[in-house]
């Protein structure tokens, strides 16, 4: 698997955030976020204070913003807290996976029990990169 900042779509980031369990990767209508090795992501201890920083930075709630989940680490969510995420008046245009092994499958299902929304899963970054750029393109293009 490929990090953000060893691919071509690192020149077009628009604000890098590091935290000392992730990076969040901003572009024009999509994140890119990767976990570090052996992070229980949370709520409470994560997933807040990045939906802040990513919020007030695009000053957006999420609503037209599509989040990709680049899983190049091992590491484990609390799926249940989609629901907090969501009772924070949070949104998202759509929820991306890249993962290309079956036990990142398996954690997507367990997941998507929790998430409003269709999950897409893709293989690799770039896949799921040229997706989010085209959705956002298409969403330029009827407004």
């Amino acid at each position: 698997m490929v990090s953000v900042k060893d691919s071509s779509f690192y020149t077009e980031v628009l604000k890098e955030l590091n935290y000392p369990f992730a990076t969040a990767f901003i572009f024009k209508g999509f994140v890119v976020v990767e976990i570090n090795e052996g992070i229980e992501y949370t709520w409470d201890n994560h997933g807040k204070l990045m939906a802040q920083d990513v919020a007030y930075f695009l000053g957006t709630d999420g609503g037209n913003l599509i989040y990709i989940s680049n899983r190049m680490h091992s590491y484990s969510v609390v799926p249940q807290d989609w629901l907090k995420f969501f009772r924070s008046d949070y949104r998202l245009k759509e929820y991306y996976v890249v993962s290309p092994n079956r036990k990142g499958t398996f954690n997507l299902i367990i997941e998507s029990l929790f998430f409003k929304n269709k999950i897409k899963s893709f293989p690799s970054l770039s896949e799921a990169v040229v997706s989010a750029k085209n959705s956002t393109l298409k969403e330029e293009v009827n407004n």
